[in-house]
């Protein structure tokens, strides 16, 4: 038979024993899991997805309303000198009607005894009454010329004022579309640990094929900023979106793009899927909302999304719809 001591000694021990496997065993079966840096990625990727058109709205928004102000001071620029020309010949015509003035009848009748020769007289009133038809048709034609410039000029106004406060909402989103941006990407800094995504940048030679011309220097400068950090709304050369890094690329080659993925599908001759080359502009999802540059192999450069610096790519790692060759 136990001894009293010895059996609190046990009883104490157990309570113990039961308390260790408790402290355990609970946490295990309360704590959540955490999430993988795969599932991470899947997560981000899924949100970029809704982000990133909100984004090219943006470029698009902005790209008209820079062009439109521009054709909007070149309307002016062109109505000044009408304007000038407007307020030359009415001067004409005023000193004109003036001296008409001056001539009335009581003057007339004057004139021609003092003369002695009505035919002079009629002569001096002729030529002055072609000058006034004359400048009549010059003023007439000025006016409507401005009239025409100005009534463009009225619709582009009004058109620059409606895209002015589309642009001003859409900035005004910027710090809510960042603060996503943000929290992902703290996600993604908590899964790996660090603010790389894991992984090589250049998964080959970029460009894999050089095709030369335009789209040879095109296709290097694309290369070339594989590193560099995506930022929304930038086109370079420290930093790039999406269609930025089209923009600058092919800009370096003498092409112009406007910095939109909606208006690059337009700016350039389509190209299928088999006769892809490099330099070709390459465009994703059903709402044509991201574009890459082709680099040959079946291998892509592009700003993928915030926190993902810009990096080659295979082409199917994205819902591919079609293509499109700047020049």
């Amino acid at each position: 038979m136990k001894q009293p001591g010895v059996r609190s000694r046990t009883l104490r021990g157990l309570v113990v024993f039961a308390s260790v496997i408790a402290l355990v065993v609970a946490p295990a079966s309360t704590a959540a899991a955490v999430p993988s840096p795969a599932e991470i990625e899947k997560q981000i990727d899924k949100a970029w997805e809704k982000l990133e058109p909100v984004i090219e709205q943006y470029n698009k928004v902005h790209s008209q309303l820079l062009a439109n102000r521009k054709k909007s001071a070149g309307l002016q620029a062109k109505m000044a000198p009408l304007q000038l020309q407007v307020d030359l010949v009415m001067g004409q015509v005023g000193g004109i009607a003036a001296q008409q003035y001056r001539l009335g009848p009581a003057s007339t009748l004057n004139a021609v005894l003092v003369n002695g020769s009505p035919q002079t007289l009629g002569d001096q009133l002729a030529v002055l009454n072609y000058l006034a038809r004359s400048n009549t048709r010059k003023i007439s034609g000025a006016v409507r010329l401005r009239d025409k410039y100005a009534q463009e000029q009225a619709k582009i106004d009004a058109l620059v004022a409606q895209q002015a406060r589309l642009d001003a909402d859409l900035a005004a989103k910027k710090k809510t579309i960042q603060a996503e941006v943000d929290r992902l990407q703290k996600l993604r800094i908590e899964a790996y640990g660090s603010s790389t995504s894991g992984g090589s940048l250049r998964i080959g030679p970029c460009p894999a094929v050089y095709p030369g011309g335009a789209a040879g220097t095109a296709v290097k400068v694309a290369c070339a900023q594989i590193g560099k950090p995506y930022v929304w709304g930038a086109v370079g050369p420290g930093s790039f979106d999406c269609s930025g890094l089209t923009q600058y690329a092919w800009k370096a080659a003498g092409v112009s793009l406007t910095h939109y993925t909606g208006a690059q599908w337009n700016e350039g001759a389509p190209v299928s899927r088999a006769n892809l080359r490099a330099g070709d502009l390459v465009f994703f999802y059903s709402d044509v909302h991201h574009v890459g540059m082709y680099v040959g192999n079946n291998l892509i450069v592009h700003a993928s999304r915030a926190g993902v610096p810009v990096k080659m790519a295979k082409l199917d790692s994205m819902p591919y719809v079609g293509a499109r060759r700047p020049g």
